[in-house]
């Protein structure tokens, strides 16, 4: 959630940074627009309520001095009486006014860092660096659901039997292979990355997903618990992040850092049509997520080294990819700055992403009720960044087709074949 005292003290900084996001996000229809009207509104009564404060204290005083003098005070009374039915009334409208105003802020997207490139479209991200080569055959590697099939590892329509579209059973070598690369990711990130592992629920209620800026934005994609105000998560980040809901954090803690593998459920209600065959758009899928509670001087320098950790999986796993800053217009609703990484797909000739690395600055903090204290005892809202490390159904996928083999096996990267027996090689059996 933005700052409202900022939204005043800086409307035209604000909107600036807001706007670059594109027009429509300040349009007078816009929840900005909307938000600028209503603190008008709130502006009004306050003044009012203020100018009839006084004249009640003015009338008050005058009431208190006839009786002293024993004159008739009944037309100050009279007046006191009617100042106090208008109080009354407006304070009803203040409230209502407050109520409105607070939910409207809650739609308004986290102003833009100043090293967010500007762009119209995703086509506009910046490549800032790619690690490994992409293989020289890509174009006679099979798509990951071919080979899956032909291996006898993936079942599509047995996830389409059980669940529908966009669901997945994985068989032998492939369930074995996503258990391990999720012991292989938190392995990694505990051992060599300084993070704390914690496993959380899978169901949180409305004020967690609003907490972190799925709700209200993002309703429609979020599958919802029948006869119950709760959700299945999205991503780990939401009950990570929200591990410190409402409460106070001593600075000298910070930062803190956890990972947590989750199941995660997106309804992708504004995709259809994309990525309708095999893995990559799964309404349930797996992750290992990455998330630092961090004060907002570091979080930039936090925001590189969290892309980092990320970045180690798909070393370690051998898997060429390549690192895109999001442009303006691409990035997300509660994000200042993101990092994609993006694993090359032979089967499809391009870097598809596997990991968004983000710092929200203090939005979410304000929105959770995030605190530190720092040295002079003052709360501030907290920083807070998250990333995948990384996403396993996708990462999966890139095993699959970057460790094809021409006779249809496939290789499986030397530093995760402890994790899965021993096993070097997935064959045709």
């Amino acid at each position: 959630m933005i700052d409202r005292q900022q939204f005043r003290r800086e409307f035209d900084a604000m909107q600036s940074a807001l706007a670059r996001r594109g027009a429509d996000v300040v349009a007078a229809e816009s929840p900005w627009g909307r938000a600028r009207l209503l603190d008008v509104r709130q502006r009004e009564l306050k003044t009012e309520l203020e100018s009839l404060q006084a004249e009640r204290n003015r009338v008050s005083k005058l009431i208190g001095q006839k009786k002293s003098q024993g004159e008739d005070a009944s037309a100050e009374l009279t007046a006191m009486q009617q100042v106090a039915v208008r109080t009354k009334v407006l304070e009803s409208e203040a409230r209502e006014a407050e109520e409105v105003f607070s939910a409207v802020l809650l739609e308004i997207p986290n102003p833009l860092h100043p090293s967010v490139p500007d762009g119209e479209s995703e086509d506009d991200n910046v490549e800032l660096r790619r690690w490994g080569t992409p293989r020289a055959d890509s174009a006679s590697v099979p798509p990951h659901w071919d080979i899956g099939t032909a291996l006898g590892i993936l079942d599509f329509e047995a996830g389409a039997t059980l669940s529908g579209s966009r669901f997945t059973v994985l068989k032998g070598a492939a369930a074995r292979l996503e258990r391990g690369l999720m012991q292989f990711m938190l392995d990694l990130h505990v051992d060599q990355h300084d993070y704390q592992e914690v496993w959380v629920p899978a169901i949180v209620n409305r004020k967690t997903m609003t907490g972190t800026g799925q709700l209200p934005k993002f309703a429609e994609d979020l599958y919802k618990l029948e006869d119950e105000d709760a959700f299945l998560i999205p991503t780990a980040e939401v009950p990570v992040t929200n591990l410190y809901q409402d409460k106070i954090i001593e600075a000298d803690a910070l930062p803190i850092r956890h990972c947590a593998y989750t199941p995660c459920f997106r309804r992708e209600a504004g995709s259809a049509g994309r990525d309708e065959r095999g893995m990559i758009r799964q309404h349930q899928f797996d992750k290992v997520e990455l998330v630092h509670i961090s004060t907002p001087e570091r979080a930039m320098a936090d925001l590189e080294e969290l892309t980092g950790h990320a970045e180690a999986v798909l070393q370690a796993l051998e898997l060429p990819y390549r690192v895109v800053a999001l442009c303006s217009a691409d990035i997300g609703f509660s994000s200042e700055k993101t990092y994609d990484l993006e694993v090359w797909l032979p089967s499809q000739n391009c870097y598809r992403e596997i990991s968004s690395c983000s710092s929200f600055g203090q939005f979410q903090g304000r929105r959770a009720g995030i605190r530190m204290r720092g040295a002079d005892g003052k709360p501030q809202h907290v920083a807070t960044l998250n990333g995948s490390g990384v996403a396993i159904g996708r990462c999966l996928v890139a095993l699959l087709e970057n460790g094809w083999q021409a006779d249809g096996s496939v290789l499986i990267p030397e530093a995760l074949q402890s994790y899965v027996g021993g096993m070097s090689r997935i064959s045709i059996v």
